[in-house]
């Protein structure tokens, strides 16, 4: 069955990359000789997860929508980009696009996202970063987390994975929130990758 290759898309800082990374290298990651990072793509030519890549040796590019005349010919290029890599799971982690139709077609159940939240609810365009959580405080919830679902055409709709709460006092300033969240998110993705990387191993038996 093998190690399996990820490919993950980025646009911002890259810290659910490296938490992926390091899932995937750590003596004692729950990823290591299960998968490995194989391909970093940003959208974003400063993004520094471009820099953790490097800093990985991993192979990193930049395709950047501006230089693209329609969304059609920037999704090919990934597309493209992705199969050159022969990567068996796609994962976002902070990719401020949707995905194309095209890459959602091409890997089947095999595309995922993690959301700072416990969808279904903050979900949806233009909920994301600080705004879920500036929503979260408003809302004086005493709960948040993350939630790690697969991608589908539309914005955090996708079947759940893997979800985990943090509790709140009702308090917290959005800044407060983020920083709970992020502490789980980093926990649960790589978990939840390795639930993929169980359900395809338990179809290529």
């Amino acid at each position: 069955m093998g190690i399996k290759k990820i490919a993950v898309l980025v646009s911002g800082s890259g810290s659910n990359l490296q938490a992926i990374i390091d899932a995937t290298t750590a003596k004692d990651g729950i990823l290591r000789k299960r998968a490995k990072v194989v391909l970093v793509i940003s959208n974003n030519p400063i993004a520094y997860a471009l820099e953790r890549a490097d800093k990985a040796k991993i192979e990193h590019v930049v395709i950047d929508r501006r230089y693209y005349s329609d969304d059609k010919s920037y999704d090919d290029d990934m597309l493209k980009k992705l199969q050159s890599s022969e990567a068996d799971i796609i994962c976002l982690a902070g990719y401020m696009r949707i995905v194309g139709k095209n890459i959602v077609e091409a890997y089947p159940e095999k595309i995922l996202n993690i959301h700072p939240a416990l969808l279904p609810k903050y979900g949806g365009q233009g909920m994301y970063g600080h705004f879920v959580h500036e929503a979260v405080c408003a809302a004086k919830d005493t709960k948040s987390g993350a939630t790690v679902h697969l991608v589908d055409e539309n914005y955090d709709t996708g079947k759940i994975v893997l979800q985990k709460e943090v509790e709140l006092s009702g308090t917290e300033t959005p800044q407060e929130i983020a920083k709970k969240v992020l502490v789980v998110e980093h926990q649960i993705y790589p978990q939840a990758i390795k639930k993929i990387i169980d359900e395809i191993e338990e179809v290529e038996k």
